[in-house]
């Protein structure tokens, strides 16, 4: 089976690029998305995605957290590296009103200028959302038809927004979540009623480490990705086997890879 990691922080310092990678073959996952949360990521990723063609995709975004530092400069840079090779989404974006590290009005305002962007540039989008879904709603619902696509990234609600998103046009990104009885209820369940083309699979290494693969390491990485799919397979029903083919196949056309 192959798999697709849509979602990796792969510049975190605890992870290897080198190491990472050639542990994601050799357990099937041949494809990799590299996150990028900040200007100073995107050339990084771009980098690595020279580095390993193959294997690598990369977002260029600025994530809620670092949107009080953004600047008109940054936006127009991130046009400039939305068009190198191997970037495939904007974001990471959204709106993070949980710890509010940027204040909600700028949060909101380099979303929405992140949002026309992707409109103008004709790319999906890469979001991520805590504690701001109405107001994330708000914001997507003016350019919603004009979008290409985009994924919530990491989902871990309930059915109900889950389907909110979904009605709009976004891929679900479903993580080691999942694996988790008693933090990922809502998402055990939402998944039940996830349409399969919609499915969309990550890790968001080296965080959120999935709780069935023993024995437990330090850091989650992309190798971990088949116990995500074996651990959706048990829940709803569907071979290992499809839930890895339409997944990856999902993935490249949210990536417009295919």
């Amino acid at each position: 089976m192959r798999w697709f990691d849509a979602g990796v922080n792969l510049l975190d310092a605890r992870l290897d690029p080198d190491a990472v990678i050639r542990a994601s073959v050799e357990a099937g996952v041949d494809k990799l998305c590299v996150i990028t949360t900040q200007p100073k990521e995107w050339a990084l990723a771009a980098k690595l995605c020279r580095q390993f063609p193959e294997h690598l995709c990369f977002t260029v975004g600025i994530h809620p957290h670092c949107a009080k530092l953004a600047t008109d400069h940054d936006l127009s840079q991130l046009k400039h590296f939305i068009r190198q090779p191997g970037a495939v989404a904007i974001g990471e974006c959204g709106l993070d009103f949980n710890r509010n590290f940027s204040p909600p009005d700028v949060q909101v305002a380099v979303f929405k200028a992140q949002l026309a962007i992707a409109v103008e540039m004709n790319m999906p989008v890469y979001l991520h959302e805590r504690d701001a879904f109405d107001t994330q709603m708000e914001c997507l619902m003016p350019v919603a038809d004009k979008l290409v696509g985009g994924i919530a990234h990491c989902f871990t609600s309930d059915a109900e927004s889950m389907h909110a998103y979904v009605d709009v046009g976004l891929d679900i990104g479903v993580t080691g979540w999942i694996c988790d009885p008693q933090r990922g209820e809502a998402l055990r369940e939402a998944v039940l009623s996830l349409p399969l083309e919609r499915l969309v699979l990550e890790t968001d290494a080296p965080y959120l480490y999935p709780k069935t693969r023993k024995p437990r390491q330090r850091h989650n990485q992309p190798a971990c990705l088949p116990f995500i799919g074996q651990q959706i397979s048990e829940l709803t029903g569907i071979p290992p086997a499809i839930i890895s083919q339409r997944s990856y196949a999902n993935t490249l056309r949210l990536f417009q890879l295919a």
